[in-house]
Order: structure tokens, then sequence, then C-alpha cells
């Protein structure tokens, strides 16, 4: 038993075992740029839900639409990170011990050495030794001298920042997994609807969705309120979404902070949380009046885009407190075209800036079910209510802003106009810095690795054939590169001239010495 789980162990923190779980968390990360997520805009997967009804509750099952925090994800994710660990600390202690070791003893055979070359030196061993660590030592080699067993010999080496790349590269990485693990586990981030002249708190009851870690409850969330006062989206000349932007007012702390503007790539940042603008859409406004003349104004609520070339809209603005009885409910349903055109009698929109703005309408009335316990979405009616007759159509019509209709009691409902809203989400992530630290490490790490050669150089004498001088050989061994030659050749050319010159200098300097008068 031990056996196996020592051989599961080498298995899993082998580098190759590395390797696969980085691909598979690569692979397995796709589909959340595919599919819309339910962290980043609970919208767009409602609306995914309504024109893919078969598909995505499946694709829901396998918690495709919140991959990042699905159990698989985290699988591989943890496996990942336990097998960098055991990969990587043993390699880092392996590195360190070799940062203070000597080079290695030069081979026996140098000459089998990939780069090796002969050079005939008329000085002796140790003389020809002390060209070559000159040589070694301008070009930032570490050198030890040693007496070995075919003569004395010398080892040298340099590029120990390439190991260190390589250390710090896979350090970092395994840094960056610890960065976005805390900001899954002490983060958090809530999506919310606001329409102009609304506003919302920092508080999970108050979001649409919400995603917080673990070890997150509500008062760890910064003390934020914000309202949204206007909001602009500028269309380019072909009605693409050139910008989005968001006027607000916040309040932290209880305290009123000066107004400012957000942006999709411009947030506020604020006592460690970020308030982004990731949408729009609009919010029709509505006015009701009863028979007995109560008038209820500024209904609104938000209608999801169904396209994103016109904004053309759905969604519905449930009343339930029209009168004191359960079933003195009324609901709108909708279709909202900011620039309506009609096409064989059908409403659709044209543009998506609200030039001129039409909603068409059908309008029940009974109960909504609100109270039922049962959960229902916010931008649909529920299908089982009109179904079981509690909820019952009173009447459908075309709208332009300013136009009303009147159902079969009298009941008047008008449509005021329009609002934009904006999707808003706070975010907080405390491994923001972390992960920002440990990308540029990884980076830093990854030149490293791809810019610094390791070389090893030996060089050993031996006594000439004939008699006369040292036979000086020399071998390298390069890793990180492939184009080795060169350099070699500049070395051994370098040692080359330098012993000619250490050569002829010797003599000159005994003939001065020899002719100097005495003193």
């Amino acid at each position: 038993m031990l056996n196996r789980l020592l051989r599961w162990w080498r298995q899993l923190t082998a580098m190759r075992t590395a390797l696969v779980l980085l691909f598979l968390l690569a692979v397995a990360a796709i589909p959340g740029s595919l599919l819309p997520q339910r962290s980043l805009s609970q919208s767009n997967v409602s609306q995914y839900f309504v024109d893919h009804p078969t598909l995505a509750p499946w694709l829901d099952r396998l918690y495709l639409f919140d991959v990042f925090s699905s159990p698989w994800f985290a699988a591989i994710y943890l496996l990942l990170f336990i097998s960098l660990i055991g990969c990587v600390v043993p390699r880092a202690v392996e590195h360190a011990r070799s940062l203070f070791a000597p080079p290695p003893t030069a081979p026996r055979h140098l000459l089998r050495l990939p780069e090796n070359t002969e050079l005939q030196a008329p000085l002796a061993g140790p003389a020809a030794l002390d060209v070559v660590e000159e040589e070694l030592r301008v070009r930032r080699f570490r050198v030890v001298r040693r007496e070995g067993r075919s003569g004395p010999e010398l080892s040298a080496e340099k590029g120990y920042l390439r190991e260190t790349g390589n250390v710090l590269f896979h350090f970092s990485l395994l840094a960056l997994l610890l960065g976005l693990a805390a900001g899954k586990m002490w983060g958090y981030e809530g999506s919310i609807l606001v329409t102009e002249g609304q506003g919302f708190c920092n508080s999970f009851q108050q979001y649409d969705t919400y995603r917080s870690g673990p070890l997150v409850d509500s008062g760890d969330l910064a003390p934020l309120c914000v309202d949204l006062t206007d909001f602009q989206a500028q269309y380019e000349d072909d009605l693409t979404a050139a910008s989005y932007t968001a006027d607000i007012d916040y309040q932290l702390d209880g305290s009123a902070e000066p107004p400012v503007t957000i942006g999709v790539n411009d947030p506020l940042r604020i006592d460690g949380a970020r308030v982004y603008v990731t949408g729009h859409g609009y919010s029709p406004e509505f006015s009701i009046t009863l028979p007995d003349g109560t008038t209820f104004t500024d209904l609104s609520a938000p209608f999801i885009p169904a396209d994103q070339g016109t904004m053309a809209s759905q969604g519905v603005l449930k009343v339930p407190d029209l009168g004191a009885g359960a079933t003195d409910q009324l609901a709108i349903e909708g279709f909202f075209a900011p620039t309506g055109a009609l096409q064989g009698g059908v409403l659709t929109s044209v543009d998506p800036r609200p030039l001129d703005p039409q909603v068409a309408v059908v309008v029940y009335t009974g109960y909504l079910g609100l109270d039922s316990g049962l959960p229902q979405s916010v931008f649909s009616l529920d299908q089982n209510q009109i179904d079981r007759g509690l909820l019952t159509e009173q009447g459908r019509a075309n709208l332009a802003a300013g136009e009303s209709m009147t159902l079969p009691d009298g009941t008047v409902v008008t449509f005021s106009g329009v609002k934009e809203f904006a999707a808003l989400q706070v975010s907080h992530d405390p491994g923001q810095i972390w992960v920002l630290g440990a990308a540029v490490a990884v980076l830093a790490g990854l030149l490293g690795m791809l810019l610094v050669r390791r070389e090893r150089v030996f060089a050993r004498v031996a006594p000439a054939a004939d008699g006369g001088g040292t036979v000086l050989s020399i071998g390298s061994l390069t890793r990180g590169s492939a184009d080795t030659g060169p350099r070699f050749t500049a070395l051994t050319d370098a040692v080359q001239a330098a012993l000619t010159a250490r050569s002829t200098a010797a003599p000159a300097a005994q003939q001065l010495s020899e002719e100097a008068p005495p003193s």
C-alpha cells in the first residue's frame, strides 16, 4: 500500500503531470469564455435559457454557466497546485545547493564534448591554465582549479540565472494559483440592474446574483451605497456600441463622496472594492390609473435585451399592490423597441438608440404568486400561474410614448416613457495585487529561461609529445542554445591569442632584464 502511494505521489509530482494538468486547466476554462457566466452577467445567462430552452438546462447541470466555481474545475486546480508544490520545492532545494557548490570536475574525455579543441602552448601547464582562467573570468565564469588524475585541470560554469529563472517561473505560477485561490476564498462579487434615479447598497440581499467565498460574511462587505444618476451609451456610425459611461453618486460608510463617472474599463475603486459597468438596457415606464381614480406612476422594470444590435428587449413589470386582495394584482409583459417600426403588423426595433420608443404589451390581472414561496424569475411571468387560470389576459396593444390602453374593468395603462439601466457589478478580490506581482514574476522567470545560457567549460594541460611546451585541451557544454559554435570559437581564439602574446612577452622581458645595467 505504501509503495503504491509513493508511486502515485511520484507520478502526480512529475513535471509532465503538471504540464498535463496545466493544459487541462486551460481547456476547462474554454467554456467560461464561450458561454455566459452567472458571475459576470445573470441577464445573459437568462437570455441563453430563453434562446436554447432544451440545451441550457443540460449545460447548467454540468456547471458550464459557473465554470470557475464548478467542482470539476476546482479538482483540476487543486491537483495542479499539489503537483506544482511537489515538483518545484525539491527542484528549488537542489538549485540552492548548486549555487554554493563548485563547478563539477572535468570529464575524463574532454574531446568527446560537443565543442572541443586542442591548443599547442609554449608555456608551462600552470601558466597555460592561468591564461584560460583569465579569459573565462572576463566572461563572468566561476572558475575552479584542481589537480586531476590526468594532470592540472580547470572547471568553469556560468548561467545559473537560467535555472533560477526556471525555479522563479514555477514558484511564480504557484503564487499565481495561490492569489487566485485567495480571491475565491476571501473575495466576493455581486451584480444588479440599476435604473436611472435608483440605487443600491453593498448587500447580498439586494443583488440579482452574487458570489462570495466561503470565508466571507455580510460584515466583510465594504460599506458602500451607489445611486445611478445618468447613463450614456455612445454608438459608432454602424450602430455598434462604442462606450458606456455611468454618472453615479455614492456613499462610503454613510458619508457622501463626490460624484464620479465610471465606464466599462474605468471602474470606481474604493475601500478594496470596485464598481464596474458591465452592460446596459432600457426600463420602460408605465403609469396605472384604477377605475376609482387611484394612480400609480413611475412604475418601471428592466427589460432584458434580446438583440444587442437593435437593443430590442423583453421583460415584465409586476405590480402586486394595486388593491387589498391577493388577486388584485397586475402584470405587464412586453416587447420594447428603442426605435420602433411595424413590419407586417409586428413591432420591431431598427436602431439601438431611443429615437422612437415603442412597446408591445400584454396585460394580465390576478394572482402573481410572489408570496407562494416558489422561486420565479423577475424578468418573466410564471407560466404555471397562467396555465392554472390564476393570471388572466386582459388586453394587448402597441403603444408609443404617451399612449394608453384601457382594460375591460376601466383600468388605464399608460406607456409614460423610458429610462436606461446599467448592469453594475461590485467585486472585491484581495488577491489581485498578489496575482499581478506573480504574473510579472512569471514573465521575468520565463525571460531568464529563454535568454540565459547554462555553460560549462573544462580545460586540462598535459606535456607535449615532443617534450616542448604543453598541450591544452578545452571542451564546452552549453544548454539553452543551439548556436554554440561561434561562442566557443571566439573563446579558443582569445585563448590562443593570449597564449601567443604571453609566450612572446616572456623572452622579451627576460632579455630586458639581462640588458639592464646593474644598480
